[in-house]
């Protein structure tokens, strides 16, 4: 804000990005307690049928391959969000550097 910029324009361009991970994060662990907390949803859940309500029925005749491949995306996302995470730090550290020779050599020049 120093800068010029307003509120909106500060949220988003400083306070959001850094903020972004914990919110992943924290979505993601209340996904899957969500999943996991099986009791609270039978008690709550009244004539509704809800994600751990059809695999606690299906599981008790075997598990549906609805399953699996619930898993095997949710597996992939994060997978695929940690890969993407890596690759962009790479790509930010790499034109850092880039931007920092290129300002030494225009000092030296």
């Amino acid at each position: 804000m120093d800068l010029g910029a307003n509120e909106v324009t500060t949220f988003w361009k400083v306070t959001f990005p850094l903020i972004l991970p914990g919110v992943m994060a924290a979505a993601l662990l209340a996904f899957s307690l969500s999943i996991d907390d099986f009791v609270v949803t039978n008690f709550t859940s009244g004539g509704t049928v809800t994600f751990p309500m059809f695999i606690y029925a299906k599981a008790r005749i075997g598990i549906p391959p609805q399953v699996n491949v619930v898993g095997t995306i949710i597996f992939l996302t994060a997978v695929a969000l940690v890969a993407a995470s890596t690759l962009l730090s790479r790509r930010r550290m790499m034109r850092d550097e880039a931007l920092a020779r290129r300002h030494s050599a225009a000092e030296h020049a």
